[in-house]
């Protein structure tokens, strides 16, 4: 059973992460931006909230689900002010300027790892996802030891790690043919992108909880 529970953890990090989302989406135009290590890094910051996120609902930390459940209005609101905010700020970066800043100064990896970080986890309702996933694949449950369900949180910031390395891997392959005018309408893309997901996600889970 305790390989059984790395391999569902595995399983669930990869399927949590997977949807192409603004964070997703932030990551792909780090990688073409910065670079692979950029990119992968930005996407280890959100390997780590989800594998916060899946102790909560593993454990059954049942006050802190309480706390997301109160306020989970205002903390959307506020999870969606700073993703369209970032959407803004790649939309109007000119590549040519990073590029020259990125030239003057080393760029900080960990500044990427903690912002992706904290993206991530404004999205409270991560914590309802990775529930339904235990729940979906029975994991988690009474006979399980501290062990199984440790080993289970494990596989899942695995799976999650192994999907931004893949990512950031195949979008890095087509780095090198891209020039500053792609870069420039990529930025565009990337930018409209994010903010079109997290109002349109933002609109359904508004309609779905406070008008059907």
């Amino acid at each position: 059973m305790t390989l059984g529970n790395i391999v569902d953890g595995i399983i669930i990090g990869v399927s949590a992460s997977i949807p192409l989302g603004p964070i997703g989406v932030l990551v792909v135009q780090r990688t073409l931006n910065k670079g692979h290590l950029s990119g992968f890094v930005s996407g280890l910051g959100a390997a780590l909230s989800d594998t916060i996120y899946a102790i909560i609902a593993g454990f059954s930390l049942s006050f802190i689900v309480g706390f997301i459940e109160s306020q989970l209005l205002w903390i959307q609101i506020f999870g969606v002010i700073i993703l369209i905010s970032l959407g803004l700020k790649i939309f109007n970066t000119n590549p040519a300027i990073q590029l020259r800043r990125q030239k003057r100064k080393t760029t900080s990896l960990l500044q990427d790892f903690f912002s992706t970080f904290a993206l991530t986890v404004a999205n409270p309702l991560a914590v309802f996802l990775f529930l339904a996933f235990f729940a979906g694949f029975r994991v988690v449950g009474s006979e399980n030891t501290l062990i199984d369900n440790l080993l289970l949180i494990g596989g899942v910031m695995v799976g999650a790690a192994s999907w931004w390395l893949i990512l950031s891997s195949l979008v890095n392959m087509f780095r090198s043919k891209i020039n500053l005018r792609r870069l420039f309408w990529i930025n565009k893309i990337a930018g409209s992108t994010i903010i079109v997901l997290v109002v349109l996600a933002f609109s359904i889970w508004i309609t779905k909880e406070y008008i059907l």
